[in-house]
């Protein structure tokens, strides 16, 4: 079935690009190497051309030989014959080599592409897709998108140069004959069009299986602790056999289709070969053709009839192939979800958030309800509040991660998520608990912030953020990390996430509970250092501990999406609000709250 416009496959998950996109972009893809194509085809055509002068060849040493020819001729004959199979093997070998170097340089042009695009994708559109989705894509369809250019490209443009230099050869030695190759037609296109018409969606309906799998597994292994804590082992153990099922009801239908697209064509391939002998006898003993004529056309069928198969054959995963380009070029369409990019860049640091409204999109209401707030450049604004007040959900705003569903988020001036995404990276910097150590050298896990950073400052960011066990590593910055090589705890890894945070040197920082990972003295020293470094930024920190709020500008005291109280420390304990209950609370002072400041004490191991 074709497609002609991209489809979300389900709710939550990426795009798939038509059958259109997916040809122009195995187009573009194929005539970046247009040289190298070109090179491929020219050999393999020589190698066809090559191998199809070998029967005729034989073919008319056949008829000297009945003739009573002398051996002279027959041994120029022979001789011919050599040469053609040598020249068949030398340029098959050469055009081999060519194709599958194109085939490699074309996978790895797709790799490279489908990396850039994904770590350019709107991270909500990324969290509504789920890491099923995405891993499925890089892990399974840029592979099996690889093997098409690496294998299937070369062999199919191989077979199909056969089939035509071969048909040509029969066609010069007996157009009768070479219309006999016209009995396989009508099997060949009935069943490849019964196969087409429905292999596209199943094997796209496997794919979408797989990333199902990805996401039960990825859930359950994230939320291990939980389930044996609340006993829901039986219905994560449901959800895994359900998305099991699914996908193995896909597998079998493409494994149907399978089984019948190719035993049907197994039955068509003996035809032309039996209508050029049948033809040929009554011709050859009606004088009308030669017995060697026969003979080259005969062995001529069968060497169209194997690069036919080796094409039909590859039809399955060509299927494949493009099924999973569909998923591939989904990602590009995904790029172009957010808002509309603008060329104006902000004037300064300052954050403004303007009536904003926002609801999750799996959500039934707004979790910000009309939110204005203004923070100055260089100013630093602590939030507190209880959990699920929505604190988090205003960081992403401001950075960007997000789109307000009613109001605007500016920085500078500038709607926020409009900025482009390499400006607004540079820009804002939004850190919360949630840190990744990639498997690479400790400083090239640094230089993700500042690619041309000197180690001298890379030293300097470490030492800012109180990462004094980088200096003990036994190869410095070149230290390997993550994985088997050398795995580290929270507290480190949140310190070299607040290190990039140094050298990405944003006018805006967000501090999502950035330090809630290091112990209290750690945390204290951490925030005292990272204070001095700040120093003249907009900083937006979601205060964990209230000592945080203390040090602060102003505090924004969230309740229940809305900014409840706004003030100095001083100012919010004089008011004796939320935040004056919360802050006794902190210090383990509840004789005499009000009985309003009851609730926050019952939260104040937690306020954030």
């Amino acid at each position: 079935m074709t497609t002609t416009v991209s489809e979300r496959p389900a709710a939550g998950q990426l795009p798939v690009a038509g059958t259109p996109a997916v040809r122009r972009a195995f187009l573009r893809l194929l005539m970046s190497e247009k040289r190298r194509a070109l090179a491929a085809v020219g050999l393999h055509l020589v190698a066809a051309v090559a191998a199809a002068v070998a029967p005729l060849l034989l073919g008319e040493m056949l008829d000297e030989l009945a003739a009573g020819k002398g051996t002279g001729v027959v041994d120029r004959l022979a001789l011919g014959l050599i040469a053609s199979i040598v020249a068949v093997v030398a340029f098959t070998w050469l055009g081999t080599f060519v194709s599958h170097r194109l085939g490699e340089k074309l996978s790895a042009r797709m790799r490279v592409e489908f990396v850039d695009r994904a770590l350019r994708l709107p991270m909500p559109v990324v969290e509504q897709a789920g890491s099923g989705d995405l891993m499925t894509r890089s892990s399974a369809d840029v592979p099996e998108a690889g093997v098409l250019f690496r294998d299937g490209l070369p062999q199919i443009i191989v077979s199909v140069l056969k089939v035509v230099v071969f048909l040509a050869a029969m066609l010069w030695a007996s157009p009768v004959l070479g219309l006999c190759m016209l009995v396989v037609a009508p099997g060949l296109v009935i069943g490849t069009r019964w196969y087409l018409k429905r292999a596209r969606d199943g094997y796209l309906n496997e794919r979408q299986a797989e990333s199902g799998i990805g996401d039960t597994i990825g859930a359950s292994a994230d939320g291990a602790r939980t389930t044996e804590t609340y006993r829901l082992r039986a219905q994560r153990d449901g959800a895994g056999d359900d998305t099991v099922a699914r996908h193995w009801r896909a597998a079998r239908y493409t494994l149907y289709l399978r089984s019948v697209f190719f035993p049907f064509l197994d039955g068509s391939y003996a035809l032309p070969t039996a209508a050029v002998l049948l033809v040929g006898g009554a011709l050859y003993f009606d004088g009308s053709i030669t017995l060697g004529t026969v003979a080259a056309c005969a062995v001529l069928t069968r060497q169209i009839m194997f690069p036919i198969d080796h094409i039909l054959m590859w039809v399955e995963k060509v299927q494949r192939g493009f099924a999973a380009m569909s998923r591939i070029e989904g990602v590009a369409e995904a790029e172009d979800t957010g808002a509309a990019a603008t060329a104006e860049l902000p004037a300064d640091g300052t954050v403004d958030l303007a009536d904003v409204r926002y609801a999750y999109p799996s959500g039934v209401r707004d979790v910000l309800h009309g939110v204005s707030l203004s923070v100055p450049a260089g100013q630093r604004l602590a939030v507190v509040g209880p959990s699920g007040a929505g604190k988090s959900t205003l960081a992403r705003l401001v950075s960007g991660s997000d789109s307000p569903r009613e109001g605007r988020a500016t920085i500078g001036g500038v709607d926020v998520a409009a900025l482009p995404l390499d400006e607004r990276r540079r820009r804002v910097t939004l850190v919360t608990q949630e840190h990744h150590v990639f498997t690479a050298s400790l400083r090239d896990n640094l230089i993700l912030a500042k690619a041309e950073a000197t180690d001298q400052e890379l030293r300097d960011a470490l030492t800012a953020v109180g990462a004094d066990w980088a200096a003990d590593l036994p190869d410095g910055l070149d230290t390997a990390l993550g994985g088997k090589a050398r795995e580290l705890d929270a507290a480190s890894a949140q310190q070299i996430a607040l290190a990039r945070i140094i050298l990405a040197d944003p006018d805006v920082v967000i501090l999502d509970e950035a330090t809630a990972m290091l112990d209290p003295r750690a945390a204290r020293d951490t925030e005292r250092a990272l204070g001095a470094v700040l120093e003249g930024r907009t900083v937006i920190a979601i205060a964990h501990r209230l000592h945080t709020a203390h040090d602060a500008d102003r505090i924004a005291v969230v309740e229940d999406g809305r900014v409840a109280e706004l003030g100095s420390h001083d100012e919010l304990i004089a008011l004796d609000g939320h935040y004056a209950g919360l802050w006794r609370a902190w210090h383990g002072e509840p004789e005499g709250l009000k009985a309003a400041d009851e609730d926050h004490y019952a939260a104040a191991g937690n306020p954030v």
